[in-house]
């Protein structure tokens, strides 16, 4: 830090205001028009809008305070690191703080913003509390600010405010990109089955694979459990196309029983439910030995098919459409029968045909996955680039 800049407690130079909640029994209190702030509310730099507006009565008989705008708010539980601008007057409720300096020709609310920007992890990583992180006002007065020049703080405001601009939109770029790649290789996909080659054979789906639901979760009762022993796979083990983290196994009695549920290399395995039905992953070598539990359905295919081919298509936008109409539409869909699936059509090439399309696919999908990680390292470097002008310029080096 430069040698003319001062280092204050927080307390010292700035007022630190509380909010509050008020009775939630009284509907009239949330008619009003005065805005009324939560963390959910704190999701841009400037807080415009909040959910909730209350009335002039709700401030009197609650601890609320109207913080006038333009001055800073902070997170000091639940969201720790969140600080906004507000762009009028507000109040807030018990979870944040409002910081306003005591002296604005001397401290400005901009350099305030920056500043908690800056030190968002500090506030984070001093959070206490056993489900809900907060951080004590204490805590929060005794925070050493560096106060430059006021003349300083504004040419340093003015910096972080175009270089921030600049990082946006680089960022609003980068992720524009990863989509497009994520969308170019959905579309390929997509375009593969929904326009077949004419030699492509109709087949039904029952055809293709044999079918095994998941035992029924009385099957699997906690109590029946072992340390070690055959694997049971799960759910995410479909959703996220790996399998590490194997969390239950049953002993060989109880494996030879439910023999039917093992799989094998070369099987699929297929989320049954909820808002990921029809995820599914290829069963792969040299893993434990293992059966599925409840949430799964197993695929094994037929002979003259590519396990890699159905992959593929089970994970096209044509499949997802189909098992999710199928699902009948409840809160949380379910896979159908397999009575019903076996019923499916599909169109499907030879196996040689096959073979050379799973390979295609996999080259455009292999050259995707580079592009988005490109992309994602671009998106990481750029928060660690807000990080270290951050650092800066409260170092003053900027």
């Amino acid at each position: 830090m430069k040698n003319n800049w001062q280092t204050k407690k927080l307390g010292d130079v700035c007022e630190i205001i509380g909010g509050g909640t008020p009775s939630k029994g009284v509907k009239s209190f949330y008619e009003g028009k005065i805005p009324w702030a939560t963390v959910r509310d704190m999701r841009q730099s400037t807080l415009v809008n909040t959910e909730f507006n209350i009335t002039d009565k709700a401030l009197e008989k609650s601890s609320c305070n109207l913080i006038p705008k333009n001055n800073v708010i902070i997170a000091t539980r639940v969201g720790l690191g969140k600080v906004c601008m507000l762009a009028q007057d507000t109040a807030i409720n018990q979870d944040l703080k409002a910081v306003i300096p005591k002296n604005k020709s001397q401290l400005g609310s901009l350099y305030l913003f920056w500043w908690f920007k800056s030190i968002a992890h500090v506030i984070m990583r001093q959070g206490t509390g056993a489900t809900v992180k907060g951080v004590k006002l204490p805590f929060v007065k005794n925070l050493n600010v560096p106060v430059p020049s006021i003349e300083e703080q504004k040419r340093i405001v003015k910096i972080l405010d175009e270089v921030f601009e600049g990082i946006e939109k680089a960022k609003k770029n980068t992720e524009k990109n990863l989509q497009n790649a994520k969308e170019l290789f959905e579309s390929y996909l997509q375009g593969i089955f929904e326009k077949p080659q004419s030699n492509w054979e109709v087949k039904k789906w029952g055809e293709l694979c044999r079918f095994v639901r998941g035992p029924f979760g009385g099957s699997l009762k906690k109590s029946i459990f072992v340390e070690k022993g055959f694997a049971v796979y799960e759910q995410k083990h479909a959703i996220h196309d790996h399998f590490n983290q194997l969390r239950y196994y049953i002993d060989e009695n109880k494996f030879n029983e439910m023999r039917r549920f093992e799989v094998k290399p070369g099987d699929i395995i297929m989320s049954c439910s909820g808002v990921t039905l029809g995820k599914v992953a290829v069963i792969p070598k040299n893993i434990p030995r293992g059966i599925i539990n409840q949430a799964l359905l197993k695929l094994t295919p037929n002979k003259g098919v590519s396990v890699h081919f159905l992959k593929h298509w089970l994970r096209s936008r044509i499949f997802q459409d189909i098992i999710f109409k199928y699902s009948g539409g409840a809160a949380i869909p379910n896979v159908p029968s397999a009575k019903i699936l076996k019923e499916i059509y599909i169109r499907i090439p030879n196996l040689k045909e096959q073979i050379k399309i799973v390979d295609e696919i996999e080259i455009l999908q292999e050259q995707t996955k580079k592009l988005e990680s490109i992309y994602r390292q671009k998106l990481a470097d750029l928060e660690e680039l807000k990080k270290s002008v951050l650092q800066k310029a409260f170092a003053g080096e900027l």
